[in-house]
């Protein structure tokens, strides 16, 4: 089996790099890089095949079979029905007032005493008094005498009542009277159970096909002899530097992308291989690292088993394609290089897992 190494790289920084190694390429163009190609002996194994007896088929005809089965039917559907549970009373004692508490008022009447008084009903008075007399004059004033009268004061007694003592009052206190009476309330609501019936089954017996009938094709191999032998398909011992782009010598990430769980490679996918990969491989005698990702999402072990398909298909394909396989490695890494934070456990978009879903390239010496 062939053995590669790592790229022996040279990047070139100037022409007095060159004149310090013999081994180094002659006239190298600063900033070039350049990889180191031993070529070798290239075999391959040619097994031609002779038919000595041709392969034909016979047919049976292999009957139907039956077997008796015990299948559970349903004879009645399962169903529900209420039933109405009444409310259940208790008797309670209930506490009230029957007579509230007050307080009586009591009046004590007001009490009254006699007295009297003289008043002056009528007052003292005095004045002249004009009486006629009898006389011959034939003039009356001739006749009139004035009399200076003199009256008393005109006295009353008059009898009053007097209080002695006012009405009052006071507070008599009268206490309250409690009691009780019997209500009926409700110790548990009138409810309505739903009792479920159940559905009734029975077993019954039925043949049913075990195995339909068919017919059995046998076939009869061909009888062949095969000769194997090994060629020279190469002539190798040849090295060489060979001028590649720098950029190749790093992890590249090649655009193609699979089917969820699958390592099957797409025609769109085979498109980006054949304008990437075989142009480089056709014209360079080098070799070339292929490694395969998944994202953190599924089991570990199953995604490093389904990176190494992923890588091992695209060096199946380059192979179809007339590369040598002894010039591809394929190395799946599963998850264990994620290129972001979208480790186990941790949300992610569905844009940043498919950033771990990758396939990269390098380019290596032989």
């Amino acid at each position: 089996m062939k053995t590669n190494f790592l790229l022996s790289l040279i990047c070139v920084l100037g022409f007095s790099l060159v004149s310090q190694a013999q081994s180094l390429p002659n006239n190298p163009e600063p900033g070039k890089c350049y990889v180191k190609c031993i070529t070798k002996d290239e075999f391959s194994t040619v097994e031609e095949t002779i038919e000595v007896y041709p392969a034909y088929s016979k047919l049976q005809v292999v009957p139907a079979t039956y077997k008796t089965v015990e299948e559970r039917v349903l004879v009645k559907e399962a169903s529900k029905k209420l039933v109405y549970v009444p409310a259940v009373y208790e008797t309670v004692e209930v506490p009230y007032v029957k007579r509230e508490g007050r307080t009586d008022i009591s009046i004590s009447p007001a009490s009254f005493g006699k007295d009297s008084r003289s008043f002056e009903t009528y007052p003292k008075t005095s004045g002249w008094e004009y009486k006629e007399t009898v006389c011959s004059s034939p003039n009356k004033e001739d006749c009139v005498v004035a009399c200076f009268v003199e009256y008393p004061a005109q006295f009353s007694d008059v009898s009053y009542t007097t209080l002695a003592k006012d009405a009052t009052t006071s507070n008599i206190p009268v206490n309250k009277v409690d009691a009780t009476y019997k209500k009926r309330v409700v110790k548990t609501p009138a409810r309505m159970d739903e009792i479920t019936i159940p559905a009734e089954y029975t077993t019954i017996k039925r043949q049913v096909v075990d195995t339909p009938a068919s017919t059995r094709k046998v076939t009869v191999p061909s009888k062949t002899k095969t000769v194997t032998r090994t060629i020279l398909s190469k002539k190798g011992g040849i090295t060489t530097w060979e001028e590649v782009d720098c950029g190749l010598l790093d992890a590249n990430v090649l655009p193609i992308f699979y089917e969820l769980g699958s390592a099957r490679i797409t025609p769109a996918s085979k498109k980006v291989i054949d304008n990437t990969l075989l142009p480089l491989l056709n014209n360079k005698p080098v070799s070339i690292e292929l490694m395969s990702h998944t994202d953190s999402r599924g089991n570990d072990d199953f995604n490093m088993s389904l990176s190494q398909q992923r890588a091992n298909s695209v060096v199946n394909y380059l192979v179809s394609k007339g590369i040598s396989r002894n010039r591809l490695i394929a190395k799946g890494y599963g998850e264990s290089r994620l290129v972001n934070r979208c480790s186990n456990g941790v949300e992610c978009s569905e844009g940043e897992h498919k950033k771990n879903r990758r396939t990269e390239f390098r380019v290596i010496s032989n």
